[in-house]
């Protein structure tokens, strides 16, 4: 499986960036408008066309700064962080004079009704003897707080945004590795299943059954060629698995004519179920191995599968009685078995085995049915 690497994106795009900007000064317009209404101030028309063109001023250098912390965006958050505060004081001086020239430059007096009382505020400004650049200075801390809001802003959604793709690259490296996984416990299925079946050729070889040499040659040939076809991360029908397991024990009955009897009881509706590819192999291959191999009488070895309440447990069991139990429960193909259905469906699965009352040994798997077509 390959993980592509997202591309870098801008974190917020031109359009969020104006939508986000327009709100801010929209809302801060309307709040210093409604705050001149509640305290009745003179010549609120003249007033709110200059606000809307103070108003204009500051959407387009809040723009410019987003233009700039926009270049640092994937630099580490500090670096934007402290870009965002020194960035901004500019453009709050220079919002701060646009005020300032809007308000106190251009026909100061026309603010008011009353031209006498226009002048007398003139006047009453000149004697608390503020310059500009004090009256500039006030308004520009105002506005540079006003402008880290919005920074803020930004950097958060831009933030939430890395944080966002981190997750989603952590997720497809995180498949990543389990089809990995998946794919590597597959395949320790069938070097395992081809050294036994090979020992059951040469000992037919040594003692001259070409005929039922052959005739394993041919079986394993048809085995490996459906088992090999499909891919390691899909799933296949319980019906073709157990018809998987035909074929191998149609191998095996060359090598056991006279002691291995097989029986298959599945449950009709749950033979379109979905199952791990390969996951009986291990379990029919400790019957043989175990349960067969090691009797002087014929041995029946059994699959069988029934559904209950959103489960399927599918069973492998023989009825040989020369091997302990703790044979068939321990090694490499029980093992995997465990490891695939922890590796498929978590916590969700389990495998039990041991020696069954009546004599013999069963191991079965325990898997959710899927929701689609349950028993």
């Amino acid at each position: 499986m390959t993980v592509s690497v997202p591309n870098k994106r801008p974190l917020m795009g031109h359009q969020m960036a104006f939508l986000t900007i327009v709100g801010f000064w929209v809302f801060h317009a309307l709040i210093v408008s409604l705050r001149a209404a509640v305290l009745e101030f003179p010549e609120q028309g003249e007033m709110a066309t200059r606000r809307i063109a103070v108003t204009v001023v500051g959407m387009a250098l809040t723009w410019l700064l987003y233009l700039i912390l926009r270049h640092f965006e994937r630099r580490p958050l500090g670096v934007r962080v402290a870009t965002a505060f020194i960035a901004a004081a500019p453009c709050a001086f220079a919002i701060a004079w646009a005020n300032y020239y809007v308000f106190n430059v251009y026909d100061p007096v026309s603010v008011f009704s009353d031209q006498e009382l226009g002048r007398k505020f003139m006047d009453i400004q000149a004697e608390l003897g503020l310059t500009a650049w004090q009256e500039v200075a006030e308004i520009a801390i105002s506005r540079y707080f006003f402008l880290i809001a919005w920074a803020s802003l930004y950097l958060a959604l831009g933030y939430a945004r890395e944080v966002r793709e981190a997750e989603r690259t952590a997720s497809r490296y995180a498949q990543a590795a389990q089809d990995a996984e998946l794919r590597s416990l597959r395949y320790q299925v069938n070097p395992h299943f081809l050294f036994n079946t090979l020992n059951s050729l040469s000992s037919l070889v040594i003692k001259g059954d070409k005929d039922r040499a052959e005739e394993m040659i041919q079986n394993l040939s048809t085995f490996y060629r459906t088992s090999l076809s499909s891919d390691p991360l899909e799933e296949v029908t319980l019906a073709e698995e157990v018809e998987l397991q035909k074929q191998y024990l149609g191998i095996e009955a060359v090598r056991f004519p006279e002691r291995l009897r097989t029986r298959i009881e599945i449950v009709p509706s749950l033979l379109n179920e979905k199952v791990p590819a390969l996951i009986l192999q291990p379990l029919v291959e400790n019957a043989i191995k175990y349960g067969v191999s090691r009797s002087t009488r014929p041995v029946t070895v059994s699959i069988s599968a029934e559904g209950s309440d959103g489960w399927m447990t599918i069973a492998v069991d023989d009825d040989g009685e020369d091997s302990p139990a703790k044979d068939h429960g321990n090694g490499i193909g029980l093992a995997n078995v465990r490891d695939r259905l922890e590796a498929r469906y978590g916590d969700s699965a389990k495998l039990t085995n041991g020696r069954r009352p009546d004599g013999g040994f069963c191991a079965s798997i325990t898997i959710p049915i899927s929701p689609e077509d349950p028993a």
